[in-house]
């Protein structure tokens, strides 16, 4: 867990533009950014429905630029202030539509970002395309970019398989609009025209953040972002120049109960257990001296397993991972290639199995002091 500096003005929405309040924070200071900025997307005319009611489009005064060439210059600057205040080993995560992902990424390119992953939130209830002139539009696109090439970052990759029901998460987010009891109204108004979900902000933040993080939103609007920040005990700050909105947020987070507990918030991934090497299954009778180990679920090619925890293929000798790299000519990890024959079942099990035994093992050991 990070401890956030005292200068930050944690857990509070400030009121202002966005460029000149980021101007005023500590310089490498926030570990993740969430913009969610103005799409451009003014309708030259009116929409209506089928049945002659008329369609809330955007038609705020924050989402109008003159040109392309405004956009862009209004991009850059809240884009290189975003940079300047993010630690060296964070991340930013932008949303935008088919009118500004596209610009948004190249400038993101050019400011010194690199992409990790594009993400497509595919709406499982999207706005038909009232005049049948075009497709329904059914995607936005999160672009996800890390301040410096190569640096440590943090992705919970075991959190989001948890959440995914135990299969690796996809690039492609199916989630409903912001629609029901979660879409703020004020005297039956939709209080935000573009309130994201909090399904959405809650795999952004649970991916890519720590609880005791600092998470920022420059473009806070109804405070979606602090929201969910404030139920994953992150820390968070958001921007906002429109009154009415800044008074909105802070009444809806205000209401916000945390997790009761941080240690409930914590997935720890394999690279955070204690190391166990390929030796131990030797040692504690999982695997024996002279064993076959099967490279793949398929295949013929096999290896034995000698005393001293190394492996032995053909004229080859060396640990489950290098003899594994020296097979497949390309790095390998052997725990997840390497295979033994089940006794019971005569099917092939990867070796991870039987790690993963040793590993439930040690927690069920009783602790220092105990019966």
């Amino acid at each position: 867990m990070t401890t956030p500096s005292a200068a930050l003005p944690l857990d509070q929405v400030i009121q202002g533009e966005c460029v000149q309040v980021l101007e005023g924070l500590p310089e490498r200071s926030i570990d993740l950014i969430f913009a969610d900025p103005p799409y451009n997307l003014q309708l030259s005319q009116e929409l209506w429905r089928p049945n002659m009611t008329r369609v809330e489009a955007v038609e705020d005064a924050w989402d109008r630029f003159s040109s392309f060439a405004e956009y862009d210059a209004f991009t850059r600057r809240w884009l290189t202030a975003c940079r300047r205040v993010l630690k060296d080993t964070g991340t930013l995560w932008v949303i935008g539509s088919y009118h500004n992902i596209y610009r948004v990424g190249s400038l993101l390119q050019d400011a010194g970002f690199w992409i990790l992953n594009d993400i497509v939130w595919i709406k499982t209830n999207p706005m038909p395309n009232f005049r049948g002139v075009r497709f329904t539009n059914a995607h936005e696109t999160l672009l996800w970019a890390q301040k410096i090439k190569g640096a440590r970052y943090t992705f919970n990759y075991q959190a989001m398989k948890a959440l995914h029901d135990g299969t690796q998460m996809r690039s492609d987010w199916e989630l409903p609009l912001c629609t029901g009891r979660e879409r703020l109204k004020l005297n039956g108004i939709r209080a935000h025209s573009t309130q994201k979900p909090e399904a959405l902000l809650y795999r952004v933040i649970l991916a890519s953040s720590n609880p005791g993080d600092v998470v920022l939103d420059p473009f806070f609007g109804s405070g979606t972002t602090g929201a969910v920040a404030k139920k994953l005990r992150r820390h968070w700050i958001g921007i906002e120049q429109d009154p009415d909105y800044v008074a909105l947020a802070r009444a809806r987070i205000d209401a916000v109960v945390p997790a009761p507990e941080q240690e409930d918030l914590l997935v720890p991934g394999k690279r955070d257990r204690p190391r166990i090497p390929f030796g131990a299954l030797l040692e504690h009778g999982l695997l024996a001296p002279g064993q076959t180990l099967y490279f793949g679920k398929t295949g013929d090619r096999a290896a034995t397993v000698l005393a001293n925890g190394l492996l032995r293929y053909r004229d080859i000798v060396g640990s489950i991972h290098q003899v594994g790299r020296a097979i497949q000519q390309a790095p390998c990890n052997g725990w997840e290639h390497w295979y033994y024959l089940d006794a019971h079942t005569g099917e092939r099990q990867a070796i991870d199995t039987l790690r993963e035994q040793l590993y439930a093992e040690a927690r069920a050991l009783p602790l220092a002091g105990e019966e």
